[in-house]
């Protein structure tokens, strides 16, 4: 995910039965994106984007990259 600009952390699900040290799950930084002006829509792309890089294993990283570059274009920092 580094490669394509998204940042994330490995984090437990709740209720999950293995152990607190093997993290099943990640988690996003909303509140940054939210910070951002983003809504539920753009946080669908966001995933849509972590999922078709995650499935690539990296095949697609140089566009995904352009497409994470776009969307935050569209975000400026306040």
């Amino acid at each position: 995910m580094d490669e394509v600009h998204i940042t994330i952390n490995k984090n437990t699900i709740p209720f999950d039965t293995k152990s607190p040290f093997v993290t099943s799950g990640i988690r996003v930084g909303t509140p940054a994106l939210t910070t951002r002006g983003m809504v539920e829509e753009d946080m669908l792309k966001v995933a849509e984007l972590i999922d078709r890089q995650l499935r690539s294993e990296g095949g697609e990283a140089t566009q995904v990259k352009a497409e994470v570059k776009a969307l935050a274009q569209q975000f400026a920092m306040p």
